[in-house]
């Protein structure tokens, strides 16, 4: 007996997926496999469970097509080893992804590479974005909260035999990042 087979996922572990999973049982999935993992990342263990799990003329449903995969590499291979299992594909958001007929295996196909290519140039705009603020002096990351001035502040208050707890209330920080600060220069006086 044939089944829907749904397939929830959010990229982070902030986000969540009770919307993709009540959209996927509307549309008639009795066995849903859900992760918060990117869809870049190749490890995707729910993924490879559901993929396990499906069986000859079983559908798989996604809400949005990047939910399966962001990369027309990735999605072809998936999409292609449904195929030959007899395994149907079915987008909710976009009823003409529908593997289950030659016209929707087109438009699979399409969408595919027109999600790569936005991937492409979301990466590209990254990539320029980094150069920028490389050439404008600036790096990533958080920005740096201990200045050599608070370190140097830290310094002259513990020489005064000022408590670590103390010191964190006086410079603004946590007593770990002044132990942090004085550790360097406890081990030089050693």
């Amino acid at each position: 007996m044939s089944s829907i087979v749904g397939y929830a996922r959010v990229s982070s572990t902030s986000q969540d997926h009770a919307s993709q999973i009540e959209r996927l049982q509307s549309a008639g999935a009795t066995k849903i496999f859900s992760e918060k993992r990117s869809g870049l990342d190749s490890d995707r263990p729910a993924l490879q469970e559901c993929l396990r799990y499906v069986r000859d003329g079983d559908t798989l449903i996604v809400t949005k097509l990047d939910r399966l995969a962001r990369s027309t590499v990735d999605l072809y291979r998936i999409v292609s080893d449904l195929n030959t299992r007899d395994v149907a594909f079915k987008v909710l958001d976009d009823s003409a992804v529908d593997t289950s007929t030659r016209t929707g295996k087109l438009v699979m196909g399409i969408l595919a590479l027109i999600a790569e290519f936005e991937t492409e140039i979301r990466r590209e705009r990254q990539m320029e974005g980094i150069a920028r603020a490389k050439a404008e002096g600036r790096t990533g990351g958080r920005p740096r909260l201990v200045t050599e001035e608070m370190a140097a502040r830290v310094s002259e208050l513990r020489s005064d035999n000022v408590s670590i707890r103390k010191i964190a209330a006086i410079v603004g920080t946590s007593k770990a990042t002044v132990q942090k600060l004085l550790s360097p220069r406890q081990d030089d006086a050693h």
